[in-house]
């Protein structure tokens, strides 16, 4: 169980990063399963998610209270709003448009259904 937990949070890391270029791939799901997984199977692996500089505050914050900073989120739905909407504006086809427009308000839904961290206790990304 062990090697397959591990073998999970490295294609799990692998996703969240490229989820971080391409606009349909979402990133915060994809690290965060893959903290659950290191947290479970690799030590070594969990504490470099964690020390991360870019996304280790926030997959810890996660593990420790479940919550996502407000910066983050406004972040994440402006991300979400230009990359679906460039994408829905590049591509051929109605139906192609329309199911890239469903997964961008699928992918708002989710990011508002996430709790948000009160401001106090948001984490620094830049310690």
């Amino acid at each position: 169980m062990r090697w397959l937990l591990l073998a999970l949070g490295l294609l799990f890391t692998g996703l969240g990063a490229a989820g971080a270029f391409l606009p349909v791939l979402p990133t915060t799901p994809f690290l965060l399963l893959a903290g659950a997984c290191f947290a479970r199977s690799s030590p070594a692996f969990h504490r470099r998610l964690l020390a991360n500089h870019v996304f280790g505050p926030y997959v810890a914050q996660w593990q420790r209270d479940r919550t996502v900073p407000r910066d983050a989120k406004r972040k994440a739905y402006g991300l979400v709003v230009v990359t679906f909407a460039v994408s829905v504006a590049v591509v051929d086809g109605t139906w192609l448009k329309g199911v890239l427009a469903g997964l961008g308000i699928a992918l708002l839904g989710f990011l508002a259904w996430l709790p948000t961290t009160p401001v106090r206790d948001a984490p620094d990304p830049g310690r």
